[in-house]
């Protein structure tokens, strides 16, 4: 029987469609885009993944929250803003310019039981481990807020968050689509990446340069990630926005929606996961 359970098991898991969000703060709002296009071509996913704002959106969307009630906080005011993630206290913190009271509050207001076990999808969130140097997933356990927060940690700009004595960072330093999260449970995994590489055409100042230096690292350690999507959606906000457009919430938010529905209608194939 063990034998005969496990078949089934494996067989059950691999028709359940998963969902890997990349990070990229403001650009991560085009996430909320593409999922409103998902549902409005009847594909729905129970596993998601995801990395910094992939895990904020992710989060939300698998406690229960659908995409249009996430576009209305961004039109109430909660998430977009950057001052309203942000509590700067420089002088008292010393691991980053600001702490995240403001995002964890948010998160166990909009999700009370904060528990990663009473969402209605599996969610599985990426952070970067600094004492082991290495990008982990977390998928279970309470305290849902402290691990969102660890995920969208900014090296540097957030205040990093400990656990058991171990300092968590952004999981986009070292894996900023982690599909292999949610491998072991899907067959097919739809990869959403706000960062693709676009060449650079004029790097006139310096902060040019580090904003694509970074955005070259986070697509090299992408790479296994993407590899592991049996569908891959970029939308091109990149192009006209950066990473931190928090005012251009709508623009990027179409983006997503838009690159969604022209990727549906150029791989018709996806449609097979249509419920």
């Amino acid at each position: 029987m063990g034998l005969i359970k496990d078949f089934f098991f494996v067989s059950s898991r691999n028709e359940v469609p998963g969902l890997c969000l990349s990070g990229g703060g403001a650009l991560g709002f085009a996430h909320i885009g593409v999922l409103q296009a998902l549902e409005d071509h009847g594909i729905f996913v129970n596993h998601i993944a995801g990395t910094s704002m992939g895990a904020i959106v992710g989060t939300l969307y698998a406690a229960g929250y659908t995409p249009a009630e996430m576009l209305q906080m961004i039109k109430d005011d909660k998430l977009y803003k950057i001052t309203k993630l942000m509590t700067f206290r420089p002088i008292l913190l010393k691991s980053g310019l600001s702490n995240h009271s403001m995002l964890r509050s948010l998160i166990k207001e909009l999700i009370p039981h904060n528990s990663f076990d009473q969402l209605k999808k599996r969610m599985n969130i990426c952070v970067v481990n600094l004492t082991k140097a290495e990008w982990e997933i977390v998928s279970q356990g309470d305290e849902l807020d402290k691990w969102v927060a660890a995920s969208a940690s900014i090296p540097g700009v957030f205040e990093a968050i400990i656990h058991n004595d171990t300092y968590y960072v952004d999981g986009g330093l070292l894996n900023n689509l982690p599909a292999q999260g949610i491998e072991d449970y899907c067959q097919t995994i739809i990869g959403v990446d706000v960062i693709p590489h676009i060449v650079p055409t004029e790097l006139n100042k310096p902060t040019d340069t580090l904003i694509s230096s970074i955005r070259a690292m986070q697509h090299q350690n992408s790479r296994e990630g993407r590899e592991l999507c049996r569908f891959l959606i970029e939308p091109k906000c990149i192009e006209k926005h950066h990473e931190f457009s928090f005012e251009s919430f709508q623009d990027i938010y179409q983006s997503g929606y838009s690159a969604t529905t022209k990727y549906i209608a150029e791989n018709p194939e996806i449609m097979y996961l249509k419920k």
